[in-house]
């Protein structure tokens, strides 16, 4: 890909964490390490139920003194809620900032250059208003930007990108290195980190100390106890509806979530035992056959084990 883009989601939304006891109140709370928040750099983290199955992915930014956090938007009120909840007698207040700010996506060739950033994982700066910062799950997504919404606009007009509107080139792009949309791709209360590439894309913090959900999810770790994983899947023929199972000689061995709009890449869950029979299976679903392939960033010793 050549050439910068935008796209502003409209599945995304801000809220702000505020207050004295902000990083000591989040820490407690989420999986990746508030203290590595300044304003040179933000994170990626998510906030687990206490069985350690997701419920939010989080990305947190440092602005004028306050948390920004990129969330899902449908589900903002829920978190805003939960974290109220959780606050008790911390010094921090957690306020709904949808209407006055806007997640924005840039990406392709150049974008960290673009916003003046290095280009490395995290990496974050002012911007327009706001903030910009590198994905922290991988730099190859390009970069974040949390602005001012009475201004966004003209300030993305200004970078001289391409509107990407309806988000097609950013979600192929994203399919294709195979990173999952937590709005698409994860079930709340069900999905399991581990299973969906957490780890590798930077959301956990193993070293922090205990967080909601730690305590199972460092058991599935440690005792490798991962047997599928969500993995970018070339598609040849009708892209399958998410949650449709996946045959590989005859056996249900991986189950769809989502597809790019052009219908020629997709994540799906595949079972790990389905690599150690084939390290290059196809999949079939009705007309549709299905090559997953494991992208450079991702680490799968549990394979070795099924292997052996």
């Amino acid at each position: 890909m050549t050439g910068v883009r935008y796209h502003l989601p409209p599945d995304r939304a801000v809220i702000a964490v505020a207050g004295e006891d902000r990083q000591a109140f989040l820490q407690g709370l989420i999986s990746n390490d508030t203290a590595k928040v300044s304003a040179g750099r933000a994170i990626y983290a998510t906030l687990l139920t206490a069985q350690g199955r997701f419920l939010f992915d989080l990305f947190i930014a440092e602005q004028d003194g306050r948390y920004l956090v990129d969330c899902a938007g449908p589900r903002r009120a829920e978190l805003t809620k939960r974290l109220s909840i959780y606050r008790l007698r911390s010094k921090a207040t957690i306020a709904d900032a949808d209407a006055e700010w806007c997640v924005a996506l840039l990406f392709g060739e150049g974008a960290a250059a673009t916003v003046g950033l290095d280009g490395a994982s995290g990496s974050a700066g002012a911007f327009g208003g706001g903030v910009a910062f590198v994905d922290p799950r991988l730099p190859e997504l390009g970069v974040r930007l949390l602005l001012p919404r009475a201004t966004a606009q003209a300030t993305l007009d200004g970078l001289k990108a391409t509107n990407d509107a309806d988000g097609a080139a950013y979600h192929r792009l994203r399919i294709g290195l195979g990173v999952p949309d937590a709005t698409q791709d994860l079930t709340p209360e069900k999905s399991i980190l581990l299973e969906n590439g957490f780890d590798e894309l930077n959301a956990i913090d193993w070293d922090k100390g205990c967080f909601m959900g730690q305590e199972l999810t460092a058991r599935t770790r440690y005792r490798g106890l991962v047997r599928k994983r969500l993995l970018p899947v070339r598609i040849e023929g009708t892209p399958p509806a998410p949650g449709t199972p996946l045959m590989l000689d005859n056996q249900e061995l991986a189950e769809m979530r989502s597809a790019s709009a052009d219908g020629t890449v997709g994540l799906a869950m595949v079972r790990l035992e389905a690599l150690a029979k084939d390290p290059s299976p196809t999949f079939r679903a009705g007309d549709a056959k299905l090559s997953p392939d494991i992208p450079g960033w991702m680490r799968l010793p549990e394979l070795d084990e099924a292997k052996a």
